[in-house]
């Protein structure tokens, strides 16, 4: 069994990374998760390319992000994550990020499957994967509550999936949700107001060229949203995020 220890790296905020308030992009956010999370699997041995020789993937289920403050411009961050859970067909993946003092800033938790890639279908860890111990620590302690389907309908945003939008495994990125969800809020709700916390539940694949919706429900400080294929309304992703306002 191979003996694993939390993956750290550190990573400076550039200006092409930051939204207009200077603040780290929450799409950069989920892509540098993305990273540290290929990198330390790589160094596990489970990694995309392992993978790939078997005709495996990892796909991503979940995420839970709760953030206290996002990083700015000049600012140098540390991601710093490890697997802290292992189901049969799954993994739970955590990330803490730490500013320049050492001051936890961002905790997450993420949920994978493994799945055979050619018949799409999940598949058993251990009959898969060489074994390795796991860190029975938590950054977050969730259990990825079911989302509610938006009811009260505020807004439907339509969004056409662009060549950029798609990774190396012939689909959306997880990360453009996100970004999808907090583009249909109200305009001037969403200049004055920043995620807090954010619950992502994937669903299906979305492929280049399609049109998606995002349709959503406010609800005060809480947002609720439901990304689905216009061409055959299939749910792409569920999305719910708890907004704060941007201290001025």
């Amino acid at each position: 069994m191979v003996m694993i220890e939390k993956f750290i790296r550190g990573y400076p905020i550039r200006s092409y990374e930051c939204d207009k308030n200077g603040q780290l992009r929450l799409i950069t956010l989920l892509n540098i998760f993305q990273d540290a999370a290929d990198s330390h699997a790589n160094e596990m041995g489970v990694g995309y390319d392992f993978c790939r020789s078997k005709g495996l993937a990892w796909v991503g289920s979940n995420y839970h992000i709760k953030i206290s403050r996002l990083p700015k411009w000049h600012e140098s961050i540390k991601i710093i994550t490890w697997p802290c859970e292992e189901r049969r067909l799954g993994a739970i993946r955590d990330f803490r990020v730490e500013d320049e003092q050492g001051n936890t800033i961002i905790t997450a938790a993420s949920q994978w499957i493994l799945i055979d890639f050619g018949k799409k279908r999940p598949v058993s860890l251990r009959e898969h994967l060489p074994e390795y111990q796991i860190i029975s620590e938590r950054a977050l302690e969730t259990s990825f509550d079911k989302l509610p389907d938006p009811v009260q309908i505020s807004t439907q945003v339509t969004f056409k999936v662009r060549y950029d939008d798609i990774d190396v495994n012939k689909h959306i990125n997880n990360a453009v949700y996100p970004l999808w969800a907090t583009e249909a809020v109200d305009d001037n709700f969403r200049l004055s107001h920043s995620p807090q916390e954010i619950e992502i539940a994937f669903k299906k694949e979305g492929h280049y060229g399609e049109v998606v919706e995002t349709r959503t429900e406010m609800d005060g400080l809480t947002s609720l949203h439901s990304i689905c294929a216009v061409s055959d309304g299939r749910e792409l992703a569920r999305i719910r995020i708890n907004w704060a306002n941007i201290e001025s």
